[in-house]
């Protein structure tokens, strides 16, 4: 709005000059014609200030009416002070034929001090004697507002704000920069920020001063400005451009950031980057490295200066290089990336396997400039892969490795002897193509136990062959760990429990066989046991009757003898 205003002001004005050229009536016929339809409040004077001609915008923007305002002299609105500024300001009217800017506060028929600006231009007569002056008020009040909200953003904002002219010269801060710097707010203002900074900085500063004046902004100057006690304080630069009423660039408002505690953080992140254990790395995002620690260098045995500087497709294959710069694209996106597999070319021409793991790299903005790479060197862990792929080859027994949902990732002959199906017929296949649903779920369940425990043992699996018959074995399984010691799947081993069954099965048989044979030689034994009973009886009968045998004979031998005595006497 105030653009338009400005726009309309220069426009009227221009009109009010071009009447020179023109006749008298006709000028004065154009001239109320403009004043009248101006938007902005316009008025005519004569060189005393005596208001002799106004439009409806300074009635209204006044509060009184036509009758009080015409042949009254400016000083009845304005102070004595600003009456003699407006006078100055004629004086300036007639030497150069127009005056801009002058500040004036007309008190309005409420008694509001309303603050305006004054551009003014010469009214001439026929003859181009400047006899009085037309006059444009712009109404300040709402940019007032704007400044006062802008002032008081400055004043609370956390970090230190200033705002220079185009020549450095500081003419605002807030209570942060004095804090910042230690200096009292009369050593600070309407003196040059050279004071402060070095000459060179003071050079770089005026350069930022022109880079804002062409883009409107400037981020991240490096300033160390000297404090009142003597520290120099590291600090980067934001500038805007600081513009007038008309859009004109008239200075910069700069906010700066103490870098202090952030190049601590540098410092501890280059003294982690050094003394890590492992090789590691910065990179920018088009992947040349800025940074390495001396992991890096004996790794790949160049030196430094063959290193720093260098693209890593220097290091890397064509193709390699190609997924390097996804990678960075996906540290961009998320933040981080993960076992990339890089194989770079030591000094002495050995292609080295490592494992990538990147993080990101931010500025204090937040945004991603590079990544910080740490690589593993991966030569004795495919060795033990290596090995470990040998030995899953040549077990006797079925070896298979999954994932962690039952996916088949590897498997020995023995598994595919087992089953009968080939290789892409199992590879990559969830093992529920093999066994039963309820199993697949016992299965999963031994998978966590897996992963709680690092084993599970004996656990029945019943898989279905190629040709349809189903095998009963059973799974003992073992955690497969990654190079962070995660559990990523398991290693399982099948037992074929068809021999083992069919012995059991000849075993029962056998027992229900001697079962049987027990219970004939129980009857058996009840039988012979029947007899031996009757026989033990019957010999007891017999003994009985034995005994009674003699005691008739012994009785029967008394008799006798009694007989014989009785004969004898």
């Amino acid at each position: 709005m105030a653009d338009k205003a400005v726009s309309s002001n220069t426009s009227t004005t221009e009109k009010m000059d071009s009447m020179n050229d023109v006749g008298t009536s006709s000028r004065s016929l154009d001239a109320d014609n403009l004043i009248k339809n101006a938007p902005d409040p316009v008025f005519v004077s004569d060189l005393e200030g005596k208001i002799l001609q106004a439009n409806d915008a300074v009635y209204e923007l006044l509060g009184f009416r036509t009758d009080e305002v015409l042949e009254q002299s400016l000083s009845r609105f304005i102070s004595p002070e600003e009456t003699r500024e407006f006078t100055a300001a004629l004086r300036e009217v007639i030497e150069k034929g127009v005056t801009r800017n002058a500040r004036l506060n007309p008190r309005s028929a409420s008694g509001e001090v309303i603050p305006t600006t004054l551009n003014a231009s010469a009214l001439r007569d026929a003859d181009g004697k400047v006899i009085g002056a037309i006059g444009i008020l712009r109404d300040m009040r709402e940019l007032d507002k704007a400044r006062a909200y802008s002032d008081s953003l400055i004043k609370n904002a956390p970090d230190p704000v200033f705002v220079s002219d185009l020549e450095g010269k500081i003419q605002q801060a807030n209570d942060a920069v004095y804090e910042l710097l230690g200096f009292r707010p009369d050593e600070v203002l309407e003196q040059s920020l050279s004071r402060f900074i070095s000459p060179e900085e003071t050079r770089e500063f005026l350069a930022a001063l022109s880079e804002v004046i062409e883009k409107g902004v400037t981020r991240n100057a490096r300033l160390t400005p000297r404090t009142a006690s003597g520290e120099v304080i590291p600090t980067t630069l934001n500038a805007s451009a600081l513009r007038d009423s008309d859009g004109k660039v008239i200075g910069a408002i700069g906010i700066l950031r103490d870098m202090r505690e952030l190049d601590k953080v540098r410092a501890y992140a280059d003294n982690l980057i050094k003394n890590a254990p492992d090789p590691v790395f910065v990179s920018d995002l088009e992947g040349k490295i800025q940074q390495a620690n001396d992991a890096v260098y004996e790794l790949l045995g160049f030196r430094p200066d063959e290193v720093l500087e260098q693209s890593l497709s220097r290091f890397i294959s064509p193709e390699e290089t190609r997924e390097f710069t996804a990678a960075l694209r996906e540290v961009i996106e998320k933040g981080v990336i993960r076992n990339t597999r890089l194989n770079p070319r030591s000094a002495s021409g050995e292609v080295i396997p490592t494992s990538l793991n990147a993080s990101a790299l931010r500025d204090s903005d937040g945004k991603v400039i590079g990544a910080i790479g740490i690589l593993r060197d991966m030569r004795e862990l495919d060795k033990a892969r290596a090995y470990s792929d040998n030995l899953i080859k040549n077990a006797p027994d079925p070896v298979f490795v999954s994932d962690l949902e039952g996916k088949i990732q590897q498997a020995n002959d023995a598994v595919y002897e087992l089953l009968g199906f080939r290789p892409d017929e199992v590879l990559e296949q969830s093992l529920s193509r093999f066994i039963s649903p309820e199993e697949t779920r016992e299965f999963l369940a031994a998978l966590r136990e897996v992963i709680e425990k690092g084993v599970t043992r004996n656990a029945r699996l019943t898989p279905r062959t190629a040709s349809g018959e189903v095998i009963p074995t059973t799974l003992n399984a073992s955690a497969l760990r990654d190079s962070d010691g995660k559990v990523i799947g398991a290693i399982g081993i099948l037992r074929d429990m068809r021999a083992y069954e069919k012995v059991l099965h000849d075993l029962e048989e056998s027992k229900s066989e001697l079962q049987e044979k027990i219970l004939d030689l129980e009857k058996f034994e009840e039988v012979v046991v029947g007899r031996e009973l009757k026989m033990i009886a019957l010999e007891k009968e017999i003994e009985n009757l034995k005994q009674e045998l003699e005691k008739y004979r012994s009785q029967g031998l008394h008799r006798e003898a009694d007989r014989g005595h009785t004969r004898w006497t």
